[in-house]
């Protein structure tokens, strides 16, 4: 017997929220995004349900490195501000700056791009951004998923994750094991707070609206809260080369305080010199106007230093100079020394 149908319009995936087509219409936007960050060893990218890359030749023990992150609530900000443009940096920056610090060498990238409804601008702004980094980070874009679920977020509201993968010869990975006392630890400057503590940011903030300044250290204030993450690939990668790197620390969530002992032994201390670098305007300001004491500064906030390089006291001075070249900021901001006993392993003096 034929089975009966009610009369009406019949329902879409459309009418429950999602819009297939406008999907594939970010697909074919952002399709040369990607291909601008095309290297050598993407087989298949953008478009598959799987992507393809070959380990590039010249490896005797190639070991893979891979990395995980989003951008935190820094993303509340952006999106109550409209700024789309430069959130995939930041993006792109937790993930490949982390797996540099262990001597890798980003190779590719993916992203997760998860919101309510698909505003095909917005999410287009933000993979452009992406792409971005990745071009800066010298790895390609090669996949991504866009997942639409009606009911999962805010409208106008969106998620995002990322995952880096890279490579590291065996006998050159760097894990902070020959890091000595007496050791030299160098600062590379940050944009800003990167992409960690902005639940505080945004709770300074908060209190203070109508009564924010229109610039802060020559830039305009907004401008200043959502400077993208600097990405330390390239410079890094080039000091590699020339200088025999002990260590690296990313400074993410934890601050100086929690990261730098990611990368020394339990027998060893970094003692850091506050007055070494500039403590800049933006974390002047935060300080000042959320009356935060200066261990929590120093806990929660990268507070001028992005990435931490050590090496040993003969190469600091060659170190600062290809790091200069390259264009980084840097400075001398401490020593290793023997931990005494039930010291912490980072004090900032």
């Amino acid at each position: 017997m034929k089975r009966k149908t009610s009369p009406g319009k019949s329902l879409t995936y459309r009418d429950a929220g999602v819009d297939i087509d406008a999907g594939d219409a970010l697909v074919d936007r952002i399709k040369p995004y990607a291909k601008r960050t095309l290297r050598p060893g993407v087989m298949a990218g953008i478009g598959g349900f799987g992507a393809l890359f070959a380990v590039p030749r010249g490896y005797r023990q190639p070991v893979l490195v891979s990395g995980t992150d989003g951008v935190g609530t820094k993303l509340k900000l952006a999106i109550e501000w409209k700024r789309h443009d430069t959130i995939g940096i930041d993006l792109v920056a937790m993930s490949v700056n982390d797996i540099l610090t262990l001597g890798a060498e980003p190779l590719f990238f993916l992203d997760y791009y998860a919101c309510g409804r698909l505003e095909v601008d917005d999410a287009s702004a933000v993979v452009k951004g992406i792409a971005a980094g990745c071009a800066m980070a010298g790895c390609a874009l090669i996949g991504g998923e866009t997942a639409e679920m009606p009911g999962m977020y805010p409208a106008g509201e969106y998620d995002l994750a990322g995952f880096a993968v890279g490579v590291v010869e065996k006998k050159k990975i760097i894990s902070g094991r020959g890091i000595r006392a007496g050791d030299v630890i160098l600062g590379l400057a940050s944009n800003g707070a990167h992409s960690n503590g902005y639940s505080l940011v945004r709770r300074i903030i908060a209190g203070h609206r109508g009564r924010l300044p229109a610039k802060i250290g020559g830039r305009a204030f907004r401008d200043a809260v959502l400077a993208p993450t600097r990405i330390y690939v390239k410079p890094l990668l080039q000091l590699m080369k020339k200088v025999a790197v002990k260590g690296m620390a990313h400074i993410t969530g934890g601050g100086l305080v929690d990261n730098v002992p990611r990368v020394l032994p339990a027998t060893l201390t970094a003692e850091l010199h506050r007055d070494a670098w500039p403590l800049p305007p933006l974390f002047r300001w935060l300080q000042e106007q959320g009356n935060v004491a200066d261990a929590e500064m120093h806990r929660v906030f990268n507070c001028g230093i992005g990435m931490v390089v050590v090496v040993a006291a003969r190469d600091a001075a060659r170190a600062q100079i290809l790091l200069e070249n390259a264009g980084e900021r840097v400075w001398r901001i401490g020593t290793v020394r023997r931990r005494r006993h039930g010291e912490p392993q980072t004090l900032v003096l």
